[in-house]
């Protein structure tokens, strides 16, 4: 018979062996990366002890946050907000929202997140594809026949779980968007009590989903940087085969000393949506998305009379508006993402590393200074809209 107390203890014991595992390469094994290692581990032991062990019940899902600014995961996005919720596919379930601010979502429907052996999106929807846009309130059914709901969405076999990506291009400090779900075939009014069997077995899915990410994505970023040249998007279309459909990504990997830069100059991608990003090693974390600068999305950015837009990778200021902070780190990945195409031509960044008083050598002879005044007011709107995004 299953013991909580031994489970529970088992549990331990392979997060003790985790943290050994660690302090040694591959994982970083300097004195900074070490300690954000068991930062980013207490992240995702809050993140998947919570999905696997308290969100496990697909006859009550809720909508768990992943991603927020404190706990992060796999690469994400500073303009999505992103929730999960367990889902049955022989059971109906219904979404009930209200937009408020938030001006676009991606729903998908997932058989597993990607660092599991079986992962991939099965089914997906738009918002905007279906009439809801920023303000409206909105109603989904997943699974079954339309009951009245503005939309409906399959439930193929391998799903097991449905989320949720807001997008937030303006970041402004106002509501976001509220997402509630409901399963519509529950199983029995009090349903059995919880079995020691039942929660050693979320208790060792936890610690197996813990393994999984901190292995996959420090595995991931070093792959995907072997197989490039620093400091360049050059030849390196990043494909995520069983990811949206809607996405499109392109990778360069920065390795800059503090007094270079790198300028990314780039045509503005051909989709509704488009952004560059800035990633730790190892953990695949944002740089610091509260506290820096590391992020823009097209309505953030000054495009050039040329219809170019130049971002700028540096430690300092360079006083232009187009610059991305990087947060005194040597390495780290820099990422240009769109999302719903209106074709299929890939912007082809040109990058260059030089010193920071040759920046503005490189840009545009109408690029506009940016004082350090305008850097604090953008920075701080920038915040006020993050508080009320992720409020409580």
């Amino acid at each position: 018979m299953s013991d909580p107390l031994n489970a529970w203890h088992a549990a331990c014991e392979r997060l003790k062996a985790l943290g050994k595992r660690l302090t040694e390469a591959p994982f970083a094994i300097d004195s900074q990366g070490r300690l954000e290692g068991f930062e980013h581990l207490a992240d995702q032991l809050t993140l998947w002890l919570a999905w696997e062990t308290l969100h496990a019940d697909p006859e009550r899902p809720f909508f768990h946050r992943h991603n927020d600014l404190v706990s992060q995961w796999g690469g994400p996005n500073n303009d999505n907000v992103y929730r999960h919720a367990r889902i049955d596919p022989d059971r109906r379930y219904r979404i009930v929202g209200r937009m408020h601010s938030c001006e676009e979502f991606l729903l998908a429907v997932r058989a597993g997140f990607m660092h599991r052996p079986v992962w991939g999106t099965v089914a997906q929807l738009t918002a905007t594809d279906h009439g809801i846009k920023e303000g409206d309130d909105f109603e989904l059914l997943l699974g079954g026949d339309s009951e009245g709901t503005d939309v409906d969405v399959e439930l193929p076999d391998n799903a097991v779980m449905v989320s949720i990506r807001e997008y937030y291009f303006d970041w402004r400090p106002l509501e976001p968007a509220t997402f509630t779900i409901e399963c519509l075939d529950p199983g029995p009014e009090n349903p059995a009590p919880l079995t020691a069997s039942a929660f050693e077995a979320r208790l060792d899915e936890t610690l197996s989903e813990i393994e999984e990410s901190m292995s996959y994505w420090n595995d991931y970023l070093a792959t995907n940087r072997a197989r490039r040249t620093d400091n360049s998007f050059a030849d390196n279309t990043v494909d995520v085969g069983r990811g949206l459909a809607a996405a499109r990504y392109e990778f360069c990997f920065w390795d800059l000393s503090d007094d270079e830069a790198l300028v990314i100059d780039c045509e503005q991608p051909d989709a509704r949506y488009w952004s560059a990003h800035l990633y730790t090693m190892h953990n695949f974390e944002p740089v610091d998305p509260y506290g820096r600068i590391s992020s823009r999305n097209q309505r953030q950015v000054e495009v050039s009379a040329d219809g170019r837009v130049r971002f700028v990778l540096s430690h300092t200021d360079p006083g232009v508006r187009n610059w991305l902070d990087i947060a005194g780190r040597r390495n780290g990945l820099c990422t240009l993402r769109w999302f719903w195409p209106h074709s299929e031509t890939r912007p082809e960044p040109l990058t260059a590393v030089v010193s920071l008083g040759e920046v503005h050598s490189l840009l545009p002879d109408d690029t506009a200074a940016f004082t350090a005044a305008q850097r604090q007011s953008e920075t701080s709107a920038r915040q006020a809209h993050l508080r009320w995004r992720f409020r409580s």
